[in-house]
């Protein structure tokens, strides 16, 4: 008795000698809950959940679904800065180069590519993402010119500094000619096919009085204004619906053409009503009569899914738009990818933006 009680003590100790050896030489697992099994028309991919689609027309829109990020900011859009007169945007009588300061001395600025500024000697649009420290001085911005036909004052608007507009570029082609081929003259030329496409749409001339050669005054046509805001009243309360939003992708005629995402809920939702206007002025422009539309249906959340993915995969470059601001671009044979970097939050992203070729 006392020989098989010892034997099982010393089994006992081995064992327990063999777990203590093991705790400290394989490695440290953590099981983790399963993330709960989306619904029908959700899809869970590697950074995100998609969900949709929600459509208006001929707009569909599928909503990106994620935790905020460590780091999102906070940032002032540069719309409400500039409403406060706490950001100035000055003319330098260069056509792709404009001036920009931040008077604040809490809060930093956040510059979204495709930002329209109105006045000056021409009406602009902002063609980088750009943090805009506090107290920051003049610091110099690329700008592409939305009107071709003036180099003066328009009216009792300022010459020397600019106002900021509602709006934003409402084409893809424009934030292609914008942000992917840097080309001023490409992008005098898809303003034109956009006011002549809006005209067609609302059937009325929407080139304004004082500059026909304006994109900002042909958005600001009654009739495409009336046209967006039916888009706009169906859809805007998406973003009320769900607190976990931190993007959108959007497809118009059932054609894919681009999507937003940002770091936080938060921070989406300062962004959203001017992002839903231009795909809901894009979507007008694209719904006369003669539009295309493909024969296959409404796109899937799989199509989105992979379009999101296959972008994301691209070979990469990087622009130092300041040593602060950092822009990657990755492009595919789908698509082209920006990510917008905050380097004084050791690179952390704060926009990410998604094009279809």
């Amino acid at each position: 008795m006392k020989k098989r009680t010892i034997a099982v003590l010393v089994a006992l100790l081995t064992f327990a000698v063999g777990v203590a050896i093991a705790r400290f030489t394989l490695p440290r697992f953590r099981t983790f809950a399963p993330p709960p099994a989306p619904a029908k028309h959700e899809i869970q991919l590697s950074n995100y959940r998609l969900s949709g689609p929600y459509q208006y027309e001929n707009l569909t829109i599928f909503l990106v679904h994620g935790p905020d990020q460590p780091f999102s900011g906070p940032y002032t859009p540069l719309q409400q800065a500039m409403e406060r007169k706490q950001v100035a945007v000055y003319e330098t009588s260069e056509v792709n180069e404009l001036a920009i300061e931040n008077r604040s001395a809490s809060e930093e600025v956040f510059v979204q590519a495709g930002d329209i500024v109105k006045g000056g000697q021409q009406d602009r649009t902002l063609a980088v993402d750009l943090i805009v420290p506090t107290k920051s001085g003049r610091m110099p911005i690329d700008a592409f010119c939305v009107e071709s036909g003036r180099w003066t004052q328009r009216g009792a608007e300022g010459v020397n500094q600019f106002s900021m507009s509602q709006d934003m570029v409402a084409t893809k082609e424009l934030k292609m000619a914008t942000k992917a081929e840097g080309s001023q003259a490409k992008v005098w030329r898809e303003v034109e096919t956009a006011k002549e496409d809006l005209s067609e749409s609302v059937n009325e001339d929407v080139a304004g009085v004082a500059s026909r050669s304006s994109m900002q005054l042909a958005l600001e046509n009654d009739k495409v204004r009336e046209s967006a805001a039916k888009y706009i009243d169906k859809l805007t309360s998406l973003v009320d619906e769900h607190s976990d939003v931190i993007g959108f992708v959007f497809a118009i005629n059932n054609k894919l053409n681009s999507g937003d995402v940002y770091p936080s809920h938060a921070m989406f939702k300062q962004f959203w009503p001017r992002l839903l206007k231009a795909a809901a002025v894009e979507a007008v422009a694209e719904n006369s009569p003669a539009a295309a539309r493909p024969a296959n249906g409404a796109l899937s959340i799989n199509t989105m899914a992979d379009f999101i993915v296959a972008a994301e995969k691209g070979s990469e470059s990087l622009n130092e738009v300041t040593k602060r601001t950092h822009m990657a671009k990755r492009e595919s044979e789908e698509g082209i990818f920006f990510e917008t970097r905050d380097m004084a939050h050791g690179g952390a992203w704060i926009h990410r933006n998604y094009l279809t070729r």
